[in-house]
């Protein structure tokens, strides 16, 4: 399936908020303008990022199969198991004991995993042995060399 997953865990309901400046406004990514000097507001990145601590967990994608949706490897995902797939959806799922990251769709009304990656076919999930592990609801990846997230 080509995208190999490593759980890395759950959400740290106990630990203390790490508030990390948020600067006011926008950065554009065209043209130049003047930055705005002024600090927003303290921003904790996981109430940011996690909606559902106790049904949160993170994952480490491997693969190329998911780069069409800018899932690369190596990305640290964060994966919500108390929403509900829908189509359009990208999740974690456990397809014959493999787990995957696809996107979830359908082909006609049978269910189907979809990669991005036009390099891979589509899973046809009718007949096999699944279980969704969850919504990947966000993707954090380092733009850095050197830095790994």
């Amino acid at each position: 399936m080509s995208m190999h997953l490593t759980v890395l865990g759950r959400v740290d309901t106990t630990a203390p908020a790490l508030n990390i400046p948020l600067v006011g406004g926008f950065v554009r990514t065209g043209f130049p303008s003047p930055a705005d000097d002024y600090l927003e507001a303290e921003l904790d990145l996981v109430s940011h990022l996690v909606q559902h601590p106790s049904a949160t967990y993170f994952l480490r994608a491997k693969g190329t199969s998911m780069e069409g949706d800018g899932i690369y490897d190596n990305d640290l995902l964060v994966v919500d198991r108390s929403i509900e797939p829908k189509p359009g959806h990208i999740v974690i799922m456990s397809v014959d004991g493999e787990l995957t990251c696809k996107k979830y769709g359908k082909m006609g009304n049978r269910p189907y995993l979809f990669a991005s990656n036009p390099n891979f076919k589509p899973i046809p999930l009718t007949g096999r042995d699944c279980e969704v592990w969850g919504v990947v609801t966000h993707n954090i990846h380092s733009l850095a060399p050197g830095f790994a997230v």
